[in-house]
């Protein structure tokens, strides 16, 4: 009796567990443009630093097993659009090659406001790096709060935050 009481209650415990969220293709797939960026060293995602992004798409593919991000790269006065293709290492976490290695994660954060977090190893340290993203060109002060508090959580300095929105010049 016992043995069946304790495998009842394990089971009920694991069962309270909650998962971390997996990426719904709904809340994912969509145009999505970068109105902040921030990162704990903060020259990557400075004018002509190689993590400044500006996203323009995310797509689950096959039932988000993987996800293409198509973003454009500034340097400058130039705009590249590049597509990468990102395939899921666990849950939410996403690994992908660009500018090294990167574990990705995206986090939806409210209807309006999608954030990608990054650490980013080129070889010789990590970065770790944000990017608030919106469906237009501006987040609501509630946004940007949340925003905020998840540099925090990651370690990132918010006084290393960089507005996109007033620096994207390149076609949407």
């Amino acid at each position: 009796m016992k043995a069946v009481f304790l495998t009842l209650l394990l089971g009920l415990v694991c069962a309270a567990q909650e998962a971390p969220a997996q990426p719904e293709s709904s809340k994912i797939t969509a145009n999505w443009y970068t109105i902040y960026m921030a990162a704990d060293h903060k020259e990557k995602i400075e004018e002509g630093g190689p993590l400044r992004t500006y996203f323009r798409q995310f797509e689950c593919i096959d039932n988000c097993e993987k996800m293409s991000i198509t973003f454009i790269l500034t340097n400058y006065n130039s705009c590249t659009l590049i597509t990468v293709v990102a395939q899921r290492a666990e849950e939410n976490v996403y690994d992908v090659d660009y500018m090294g290695k990167n574990s990705v994660q995206l986090i939806p954060a409210s209807e309006s406001m999608l954030v990608f977090y990054a650490e980013n190893f080129d070889g010789e340290k990590t970065t770790k790096v944000t990017y608030a993203l919106g469906k237009g060109d501006s987040l609501s002060q509630e946004d940007i709060q949340k925003y905020e508090e998840i540099n925090n959580e990651r370690g990132i300095p918010n006084e290393n935050t960089e507005d996109g929105s007033n620096t994207d010049n390149c076609p949407k």
